[in-house]
């Protein structure tokens, strides 16, 4: 039988090459570059009115044709009660000292565009001050969650490649030849080169988006959150490619792949819908940071914030790489168990109690 490093090489070489002859590919690459360039550019096309509150007729008078939504209220502290209850974008309040009359008030980042529409730049007081722009902040968690789920729904592959091999009993020749676990380590190394590879193209599109977009100035800011953003994608993924593997080598037909693939959607949707709903919650994103199904995004999200410290990171990348070890030994364990078995859905229990 082949040595375990020859074939895992081999495996890998198979899967790359495999892989890269299929349109599906190419096709999956392709929505990703234009994922990318919408996230970037959209946002400006689509840019929908600011609403404002005023306070006085002074306000309202300034913001007169400025195509925003303006919502007038009484007092100020009904004012800046809007503004922290996210309602309005900002709100502009009588101002006796400054040359325009007016101030005006936002949660954590000057709102540019009220700004702008005042005749005179007026003073600005933020409630809750903010190291980075909101707008930014949620472009840049947008774009870092699609990335994440796009490359970790491309793990399906391993377990759609398991299944295939299984049903044409491909898999009998294979084992026969190289060690179960090599089989493994191949298909989760040639689908993680291909996921680097990926990423060196998304890397060199980044930049022209973002330029494209008017987000030029994003690009240096984001560029340390997205140095961090690669290697704790490389490892989720390799985490998720270990389940996915499994999830693929339990079944023997292509038509029963779905009731094995629950547990999975779970770990991969999981990460992208919680960074999404907390991503305003700074406790939540702090918790989410350290979970390795989900510091993938919100770790590299915390970062790009000034939320995190430099220490922080290093414990989570220490905390994901531990548990990518402890999932691809279980992993390794279940696959080899269960692969060799046809006939219908094998269970947890058994495939583990059937490994070599």
């Amino acid at each position: 039988m082949t040595s375990f490093a020859t074939a895992t090489r081999l495996i890998a070489e198979r899967e790359v090459k495999s892989f890269l002859r299929m349109k599906g590919t190419w096709i999956g690459l392709g929505v990703i570059l234009v994922v990318l360039f919408a996230t970037a550019i959209l946002p400006k096309v689509l840019d929908t009115p600011d609403k404002v509150a005023t306070v006085g007729p002074d306000a309202a008078r300034l913001l007169a044709g400025s195509g925003m939504e303006v919502r007038a209220v009484g007092t100020v502290e009904a004012a800046e009660k809007l503004v922290r209850d996210d309602e309005v974008r900002a709100a502009v309040i009588p101002d006796g000292r400054s040359a325009s009359g007016v101030r005006v008030v936002a949660l954590d980042d000057t709102p540019t565009d009220v700004v702008a529409a005042l005749a005179t730049a007026p003073p600005v007081d933020l409630l809750d001050r903010s190291e980075v722009d909101k707008d930014q902040q949620q472009l840049v968690i947008q774009v870092f969650a699609v990335l994440f789920l796009i490359f970790a729904m491309g793990g399906a592959a391993i377990a759609q490649s398991t299944v295939t091999e299984k049903q044409t009993r491909i898999v009998e020749i294979l084992v026969s030849t190289v060690p179960i676990r090599a089989l493994l380590a191949g298909k989760i190394i040639g689908h993680a080169l291909l996921t680097l590879g990926q990423v060196a193209v998304i890397a060199v599109a980044a930049p022209i988006a973002l330029s494209i977009g008017g987000h030029g100035e994003l690009l240096s800011v984001v560029a340390p959150a997205l140095g961090w953003f690669v290697p704790f994608m490389c490892l989720g993924f390799v985490l998720l490619a270990s389940v996915w593997a499994v999830a693929g080598s339990l079944v023997s037909r292509q038509e029963d792949l779905g009731s094995s693939m629950g547990l999975v959607m779970m770990l991969v949707l999981g990460p992208y819908f919680a960074v999404a709903f907390f991503a305003d919650n700074a406790t939540a994103m702090t918790v989410l940071s350290y979970v390795p199904f989900s510091s993938a995004v919100a770790m590299p999200v915390r970062l790009f914030a000034g939320e995190a410290a430099i220490w922080e990171p290093l414990v989570a990348l220490g905390v994901l790489a531990a548990t990518v070890m402890l999932i691809v030994l279980l992993a390794s364990r279940l696959y080899s168990g269960s692969l060799m078995q046809t006939g219908g859905k094998v269970k947890l229990a058994k495939a583990w109690a059937h490994a070599d």
